[in-house]
């Protein structure tokens, strides 16, 4: 049974000592994006290294703790999609929890992964100006990948009703093609990129199918309160649902779905922040192995290389910077930190050529010989070399124009047990809502970002230290733990109230 108490409490907490989790008999979890890429080496080899992403920040300690079941998008060594050994999955153990690898060709991940998600839903649910591109193809990609998906999740079912947690866009549909497999289940589907108005999700084609297949869930979960009122609005606009405002609940076709907020969080003091150096021998390093002067001021952004990140946003508002405080130059640097993503598509290439010529601009005005006020490095960076950016930073800088939650803004809190440094925080985020205490900004605005920027280099220590206090509790306080523990309370009250009604029994298991 799963009741393990598997967060690093605050102090308060272990004052009142730890909150039980519900017992499950299994909690299986479904996401595109495993814990774990292989990767061809130059040398032919075939390496693995940790993935990336919000995603798997938040849901590896959960998976961890539970002993559960992880299902995930397989990847070959060389980014193929295919299995080369003929099954539908790849297993692999570990020590901690199970994975189960669902292999798809390349032509039914081109569709499902970067045609109707990334090319369709991911700029819907954004809204900054990128058109969704809609191909019928896509989407009969993406309802096959649905369905291979969930039928692999009710493979490594091992009981009549266990917890099924369902991860953001890719499987809108899968919670329906799971209530079929597994009715006595309990679904939770949680959404990590913001939840579009009625009047934007109504473009995309498939908007009922969409819905659908989420209100199949028990709870739906999402970052915000406006994004579980943009939901409400949607299932009841456009499938005529029966919604309870005050309850957070919708009926549909005779299944009730639980709508609630849930602002993710990242693992607090984990083993690569306990294994990082202290913040003065990050400071002393990173300015050794970046060739910069020991007294150069230092900012950083860590981001995919995503148009929605607003990278190419806070390279102008730096150039702005060095124009209007011309002592600066020569005794600042902004490392950029742009993770190659979805390099496929035109979008993200266009992004990329835009970044690419503001920085060479930039340096070209503003640099002389090695002194760089960029450095954009376009490359994969372990966390250990992350954490030690943040820890030797200045401040860190977080400008997407529009994102769920981001996690790097709460990572550099985190990281920060010198109580110092400065979060310059994109108030539209979902984290700018938890983090009043940054240096919030609107990254559309060129010229307010770049009086953050000053503002940043300048601020006293005294007030760094309040800032960051108040930060680290409320980052401390709401971390990945504090998140799960929240949906599977909630889930249990679920299938509580399920089993006082009859809905089903108590968890029975299923023979071999």
């Amino acid at each position: 049974m799963l009741g393990h108490s598997f967060r690093t409490q605050s102090p308060q907490e272990s004052r009142r000592g730890p909150t039980p989790l519900p017992a499950w008999d299994q909690a299986i979890v479904l996401s595109n994006r495993g814990p774990f890429i292989q990767e061809r080496a130059a040398d032919g080899s075939i390496r693995s290294r940790r993935s990336s992403g919000g995603v798997v920040t938040a849901l590896e300690p959960l998976v961890r703790a539970c002993s559960g079941t992880w299902v995930a998008c397989g990847t070959q060594a060389g980014g193929t999609h295919a299995s080369t050994i003929g099954g539908l999955d790849v297993r692999c153990a570990t020590s901690r929890y199970r994975l189960r690898h669902v292999c798809l060709s390349e032509e039914e991940y081109r569709g499902y992964y970067y045609g109707f998600a990334n090319e369709g839903l991911w700029p819907l649910c954004h809204a900054i100006g990128v058109q969704p591109v809609f191909r019928a193809s896509d989407f009969l990609a993406y309802r096959s990948a649905n369905t291979r998906f969930a039928t692999a999740v009710a493979d490594e079912a091992t009981c009549a009703a266990p917890l099924l947690l369902v991860q953001d866009y890719h499987f809108a549909l899968a919670p329906r093609e799971l209530r079929h497999r597994l009715p006595l289940s309990t679904i939770v589907t949680f959404w990590h990129i913001p939840w579009p108005s009625f009047h934007v999700l109504r473009v995309c084609p498939w908007a009922r199918d969409l819905l659908h297949g989420m209100l199949a869930s028990d709870i739906a979960g999402f970052q915000t309160l406006h994004d579980c009122a943009h939901f409400l609005n949607s299932a009841e606009l456009i499938l005529g649902a029966q919604i309870n405002r005050e309850s957070g609940t919708i009926t549909y076709r005779g299944q009730q779905t639980h709508v609630r907020e849930y602002p993710v969080g990242i693992e607090w003091n984990s083993d690569v922040v306990r294994a990082t150096p202290p913040a003065s021998v990050c400071r002393d390093r990173v300015r050794r192995e970046l060739a910069l002067s020991p007294d150069v001021m230092l900012g950083v952004g860590i981001d995919r290389l995503d148009y929605t990140k607003g990278i190419n946003e806070k390279l102008l508002a730096v150039e702005r910077t060095l124009e209007r405080r011309p002592e600066l130059r020569g005794r600042f640097a902004f490392v950029q930190v742009a993770e190659p993503s979805r390099e496929c598509l035109p979008e993200y290439r266009s992004a990329r050529e835009q970044i690419v010529a503001t920085a060479r601009r930039v340096n070209e005005r503003f640099g002389g010989g090695a002194n760089q006020p960029i450095l954009l490095c376009e490359s994969h960076h372990a966390p250990a070399d992350v954490y030690r950016l943040y820890r030797a930073a200045d401040f860190c800088h977080v400008g997407s124009l529009r994102d769920g939650m981001n996690l790097v803004a709460k990572e550099f809190v985190c990281a920060r047990d010198d109580e110092h440094g400065v979060l310059l925080l994109s108030e539209h985020t979902g984290a700018a809502q938890q983090l009043r205490e940054a240096l919030l900004i609107n990254p559309w605005s060129v010229e307010s970002s770049a009086d953050a920027i000053w503002e940043a280099l300048t601020m006293p220590e005294a007030e760094q230290v309040n800032r960051m206090r108040t930060l680290r509790r409320t980052v401390a306080g709401s971390d990945a733990s504090w998140w799960a523990r929240h949906m599977l309370a909630d889930a249990s009250a679920v299938r509580h109230t399920a089993v006082q009604a009859d809905r089903l029994a108590p968890a029975v298991r299923i023979s071999a």
